[in-house]
């Protein structure tokens, strides 16, 4: 089975080539990949090379193929998973195998670390240790886009897991965020903050009170409240505020007044920016769990954090980097049911798309880029379809798909470009 791939040489190396998979052993499974989601990390792959914790030293001459927010149908299963896999079973993949026999060992995962899987790939094969480690998880729901974009939901799910909180005295960590607290979500209008905003409103277990999401675009604020309204929060229970802090006098103190002084019980930071970080600790409560989400580049990153508050106060911080297991199946349980992670996508684009958006993510305005790996088509925004459409009848109607859903992806709008990407 010949597969066309996207594979990394080294520190900005990425090359497009075709080669030819080896026939699987009895605990592999040939699959084939529809769809990935270009994520920060590969970015930060492609820039570190070898040097990144996850990239084999010797990737010069055993390139790896990158991409780790795929998904797709299984083709071939070996004798060994017959009885767990089928031909045509939808999947998605739990990239964090935590497997001691990688090839990077303990941090080895698919989309940095081997040579035969990874989500930028038209078929991969799967290796035994995914399925060891129950990482090859069956999606039930409509398309295949939803099911590329568990793996970054699955981080957010594991961020609000991972929050804890204490009852003075006892030193009993009470995992979780407050239920019915007040939350504020910082530079919340990111692809990962919309998707934290979408989680928080359609959890059933718990929730708070009090959600404020910040950021200082007004833009990017306003496509936010348009796709997660505040009425929508009212009816599941929640007072749900947008915010832009840059047009505040002092935001830590309108921030706290919003909470009547109190402060916010869980904070999430979803920007490496040390303001933000320095903001977040500021409006905690008693007892508060400020939880840094995202990943700093700088491994000399830091940020100044009032010690008096964690002795006094019980301030206190968590961070995840990735979910696990539970995480991605609660992810796709969800997507399931019906949550649209739609909102996340602003941009459409083939396999040929791939090297160029990847060295240039940070660069690139918008939220999630959404490949599609059997296609050629340059990285489009999805706003720019109805210009394309004047001249090309498939951008016309994937516009008019688009329209109809709040100018948003959608399964319609996916099963009509994989029908008609040749038309492009």
């Amino acid at each position: 089975m010949k597969t066309k791939a996207i594979r990394l040489y080294g520190k900005k190396d990425l090359r497009l080539e075709e080669f030819e998979l080896p026939q699987i052993k009895d605990n592999e499974i040939l699959a084939k990949v529809v769809s990935d989601s270009l994520c920060m990390s590969s970015y930060k792959a492609s820039t570190q090379g070898s040097d990144h914790k996850r990239i084999p030293n010797d990737v010069a001459e055993n390139p790896i193929i990158i991409g780790h927010e795929f998904a797709g149908e299984l083709v071939e299963v070996g004798a060994k998973w017959a009885h767990k896999f089928k031909t045509g079973d939808k999947f998605s993949i739990q990239p964090a195998l935590n497997f001691e026999g990688g090839p990077v060992g303990v941090l080895s995962a698919p989309g940095y670390s081997y040579p035969y899987i990874g989500g930028d790939a038209t078929y991969v094969i799967i290796p035994n240790e995914v399925m060891e480690k129950d990482c090859l998880l069956a999606y039930h729901g409509e398309g295949f886009y939803p099911a590329s974009l568990a793996e970054p939901l699955s981080c957010v799910i594991g961020a609000m897991h991972a929050n804890y909180h204490l009852s003075p005295g006892s030193y009993v960590h009470k995992m979780e965020i407050v239920d019915r607290g007040k939350m504020a979500i910082l530079a919340g209008v990111g692809p990962m903050g919309l998707a934290a905003i979408n989680y928080v409103l359609h959890r059933d277990d718990r929730r708070p009170a009090l959600c404020v999401v910040t950021d200082v675009d007004q833009t990017r604020l306003d496509r936010a409240a348009s796709l997660y309204t505040v009425e929508f929060a009212a009816s599941r229970g929640i007072e749900l505020l947008y915010v832009n802090t840059a047009t505040m006098q002092n935001p830590v103190e309108e921030l706290k007044a919003i909470t009547y002084g109190e402060g916010f019980n869980d904070v999430f930071v979803f920007a490496p920016v040390k303001p933000v970080v320095e903001q977040a600790d500021a409006i905690l409560g008693f007892d508060g769990c400020l939880n840094f989400f995202a990943g700093p580049g700088d491994p000399n990153f830091s940020a100044t954090f009032n010690f008096y508050n964690v002795h006094y106060g019980y301030t206190h911080v968590a961070g995840t980097s990735g979910g696990n297991n539970d995480d991605m199946v609660e992810a796709l349980k969800m997507m399931s049911k019906g949550l649209d992670p739609a909102g996340l996508v602003t941009h459409i684009g083939g396999l040929n798309s791939v090297i160029e958006a990847t060295n240039h993510l940070p660069e690139i305005p918008g939220g999630k880029k959404l490949i599609y790996t059997h296609i050629e088509m340059p990285l489009t925004p999805i706003s720019d379809f109805a210009k394309l459409g004047e001249s090309n009848p498939v951008f016309k109607t994937l516009a008019e798909i688009c329209s109809k859903n709040q100018g948003l992806w959608s399964v319609e709008a996916e099963s009509f470009l994989l029908a008609n990407a040749d038309k492009l």
